[in-house]
């Protein structure tokens, strides 16, 4: 319903943030890393939104980068998720972060989140690297039709962590295009990948 709403941020609270656009307050609740980095009081900002919606609850979760909506949204569609978990997640955790745990099936890091215990951690990581086979099936031939030279296994994680973000093949087969030095770690590949694809 709403991508995104730019306005004066008029309040900022422990879990939220009031913008204010012709004279209505919207009220979007967000990480705390996105609530410190969203800037000062008065200051015209921009934040894309998801709205949530649920029998007895309607709200609006804002996000200042596409990445972090993103992996809200695979949050949301793991069983026994909801969105008070998912936007604690996005408070402790990056999506390079979150994308690099699932692909090397780190249950501990997951663990090391509040409100994450180790039945839902193995829970995020099965139900999302599943949720990566599917798509692979799905676009296989698509896949052979690309002509994608990098076949070092450090990229070939990042590829597979930046799918499961929600970025199709092609994209990030044309953000590598234009990343030079590929003899890094897998989250920093992530992460550059990240900053191509956001644009």
């Amino acid at each position: 319903m709403f991508a995104y709403i730019k306005g004066s941020l008029e309040e900022k609270a422990t879990n939220y943030v009031v913008i204010d656009v012709g004279g209505i307050g919207y009220k979007i609740f967000m990480s705390n890393i996105s609530i410190n980095e969203i800037g000062e009081l008065g200051k015209i900002v921009k934040v894309h939104t998801y709205y949530y919606v649920r029998e007895d609850v309607i709200s609006l979760y804002g996000f200042l980068h596409h990445d972090e909506l993103k992996m809200f949204e695979l949050l949301l569609s793991v069983s026994g998720i909801g969105a008070k978990s998912a936007i604690a997640m996005l408070s402790n955790i990056t999506p390079a972060g979150f994308a690099c745990a699932i692909i090397s099936n780190n249950v501990a890091l997951l663990k090391k989140i509040p409100g994450i215990g180790p039945k839902t951690a193995q829970r995020i990581i099965l139900e999302l690297q599943d949720k990566l086979k599917s798509e692979e099936e799905l676009t296989k031939n698509e896949q052979e039709e690309i002509n994608f030279v990098q076949n070092n296994e450090n990229v070939n994680e990042a590829i597979q962590a930046l799918q499961i973000l929600g970025y199709n093949k092609k994209e990030i087969d044309k953000a590598f295009e234009k990343i030079a030095n590929t003899d890094v770690s897998v989250e920093e590949l992530i992460k550059k990948g990240l900053s191509i694809l956001s644009r």
